[in-house]
């Protein structure tokens, strides 16, 4: 995060059919003043074109975030690529993305489709200097970032999305840009799982290469606050729920106790929803003032079953519902840039029930994996206990 905002950065790929490695890697770096991104396609597929790719990667973010020369980087990776026996050539292509806290971006490009740059939804021209080190040909260009715009980065298997199946020439870089364009979310996952989601569609469910997307949305800084288990000393319960409140941004609150000690604390109802979205989800709950009030230790778990299908696989579409699995999980997903967990250590008694699973005893090992998936998908995530 800077002063003015946040800069959102997702990834996903999917791998060329009947390929267990990914041919492509992406590599995220985030700086204390920015972040650089390197999206690397090695030379054909599978083991190989997955050590091309990881070495490029690898490379090329330890050296520039040591302030290494850009001349000096491609002459490190043209030394060290191992020489494909069969072609003659150690060969992967490249894109890099640094940006520093100022939102000035510096885009490297080496045979990778043109990076896509949108202001207000419309594609933004840039201007790109031709750089020659050596035998390669590098594009590097300077963009002042505002609020609002985004950036996608992909590997040549988006564009030729397609190919042998429902199109005869792919998806091809215009019709991506269009894609992109209609996409009006700031989410940075939301859109680039909705590209990787399209080009397995193309592809028939059959990639025909391996496919890789980063997009990065310059944001606002959107908090959201999720309150979840009262402290263990009750008479924590009035100082808890004020600090809370205070907080900037959006507030959930996420089980039964937990709601019944910030409605009497703020002195409002609860007002419980006896409508079964899902019967298989907890209902909500309105309390004044907080934007979702769940139930606690079942949706957090189903939360995490969620986010844990999103991250590892780029087939489950993101279909969201009214039950308050699936608004929390949108909210989160959407909405959020920096995740605060305000976690009390207080023990529910029914958590310890033996008829009850062992792990729903745990709230907080819960809260902390959900942590880790959240971190994950970029999110800037901080947890606080608040007894």
């Amino acid at each position: 995060m800077t002063l003015t905002g946040f800069i959102d950065v997702s990834y996903h790929s999917i791998n060329k059919k009947n390929e267990e490695l990914c041919g492509d890697k992406i590599d995220i770096i985030k700086k204390p003043d920015g972040v650089i991104v390197v999206l690397s396609d090695g030379l054909g597929s599978g083991v190989k074109a997955n050590i091309l790719a990881t070495l490029t990667t690898k490379i090329m973010v330890t050296m520039l975030k040591r302030g290494e020369s850009l001349e000096e980087t491609i002459k490190t990776i043209t030394n060290t690529l191992p020489i494909c026996s069969i072609r003659n050539i150690g060969y992967s292509t490249f894109t890099v993305v640094d940006i520093d806290e100022g939102f000035n971006a510096q885009v490297i490009e080496f045979d990778n489709p043109p990076v896509f740059i949108y202001r207000d939804n419309k594609l933004m021209p840039i201007e790109r200097t031709q750089v020659k080190i050596g035998e390669k040909n590098i594009r590097v260009s300077h963009v002042k970032l505002e609020i609002g715009d985004r950036l996608t980065l992909c590997s040549d298997g988006v564009i030729h999305a397609g190919v042998g199946h429902i199109l005869n020439y792919g998806w091809q870089w215009e019709h991506v840009a269009d894609f992109l364009a209609e996409q009006k979310t700031p989410s940075a996952e939301k859109i680039n799982r909705r590209l990787i989601e399209t080009c397995n569609e193309l592809y028939n469910g059959l990639p025909g290469d391996d496919a890789s997307a980063v997009t990065i949305s310059i944001r606002k800084v959107e908090p959201i606050n999720i309150f979840t288990g009262p402290p263990e000393d009750k008479r924590k319960d009035a100082g808890a729920v004020r600090s809370f409140m205070q907080q900037v941004g959006k507030k959930i609150v996420c089980g039964g106790v937990a709601a019944k000690i910030v409605a009497r604390e703020l002195d409002k109802e609860i007002i419980t929803s006896l409508n079964y979205i899902d019967p298989k989800v907890p209902p909500t709950a309105d309390i004044e003032g907080i934007d979702l009030v769940t139930e606690g230790v079942l949706t957090l778990k189903m939360l995490l079953e969620k986010l844990r299908k999103l991250n590892t696989s780029c087939e489950d579409i993101i279909i969201y519902k009214e039950d308050g699995v699936s608004r929390l999980l949108k909210l989160i997903i959407e909405e959020g840039t920096h995740i605060y967990f305000w976690v009390g250590r207080a023990i529910n008694p029914a958590h310890q029930n033996p008829d009850f699973p062992k792990d729903l005893s745990i709230k907080t090992r819960i809260v902390n994996e959900i942590i880790e998936e959240l971190r994950k998908m970029g999110k800037n995530v901080e947890l606080n206990y608040i007894d």
